[in-house]
């Protein structure tokens, strides 16, 4: 497994990957770089980190990475349906548990959503109460309100 780390505005995130696909896209909780590109690094892990670039500079909305989810099938089930919500917008647990066609599982939902190790390219961020209120954020919910705010700015400019 490789590792790249990339400084975005909100903390250091390592991307860790195959030259096949991406496995985790994590804040470090760490305020140096220490995956530094090398010569050996996959092409796919620098792309991801210029995908990243591109969606903090407020130019790209949706990833095209390959990435691969790993999980039991309900929780790739519901790391998929994340992946529906668009740009800008928020959904509720609840909402991806009848997405789902799992309406009693709010809570089995929620606890997925935090087991997420892609961040932002699978948008967990984006998965609020049912009364609109932030609730966790593996990330912290600095970071969560940070991005929700971050895409609201810039949804606008990338329709």
């Amino acid at each position: 497994m490789y590792k790249l780390d990339y400084a975005s505005p909100i903390g250091v995130i390592e991307i860790a990957g195959t030259e096949h696909f991406i496995a985790s896209v994590l804040f470090a909780e760490r305020e140096e770089i220490v995956n530094f590109p090398a010569n050996d690094t996959p092409q796919l892990l620098l792309d991801c980190s210029t995908e990243l670039d591109e969606y903090f500079k407020g130019r790209r909305k949706d990833f095209s990475v390959l990435y691969k989810l790993q999980g039991t099938m309900f929780q790739t089930t519901v790391w998929q349906a994340l992946t529906t919500v668009p740009y800008g917008k928020t959904a509720s647990y609840k909402e991806i548990a009848q997405q789902i066609e799992n309406e009693k599982a709010v809570r089995a939902v929620g606890m997925t959503n935090s087991k997420n190790v892609i961040s932002i390219i699978v948008p967990c961020h984006r998965i609020i109460g049912k009364n609109g209120k932030l609730t966790g954020y593996a990330g912290g919910l600095w970071r969560k309100q940070w991005l929700l705010e971050h895409e609201l700015k810039y949804s606008f400019n990338l329709d």
